[in-house]
């Protein structure tokens, strides 16, 4: 797990995984659009997430197409945000957002 939080870490990273979930199966150049990253970097991002198991990659001809794997993050969720029952934190947010707008 210690992998998918570094992997989690980096922005960059973040937005390439928020851009396959927009669209999954995307090749590199496709990921590139629209970044202000060069192509290796794009690249060097792309093995981190891999090797988080982040995302996964399937070759189709001469393309090597790019997928969110989303069980990682599942796996996260289910160990460090479940335990602390969403219904409690969603009620002291709220709270929270009272409070604050009261102060206002």
């Amino acid at each position: 797990m210690d992998d998918v939080f570094k992997a989690l870490a980096d922005a960059s990273r973040r937005s390439l995984l928020d851009g396959l979930h927009a669209r999954n199966g995307q090749t590199l150049n496709e990921l590139c659009e629209g970044l202000a990253m060069t192509r290796q970097a794009v690249t060097k991002h792309l093995v981190i997430l891999e090797e988080a198991d982040l995302v996964t990659t399937i070759r189709h001809g001469r393309e090597k197409l790019h997928y969110l794997n989303p069980v990682p993050i599942h796996q996260i969720g289910e160990r460090w945000i479940k335990k602390f029952e969403r219904g409690k934190l969603a009620a002291l947010s709220e709270l929270k957002r009272q409070l604050e707008k009261r102060d206002e």
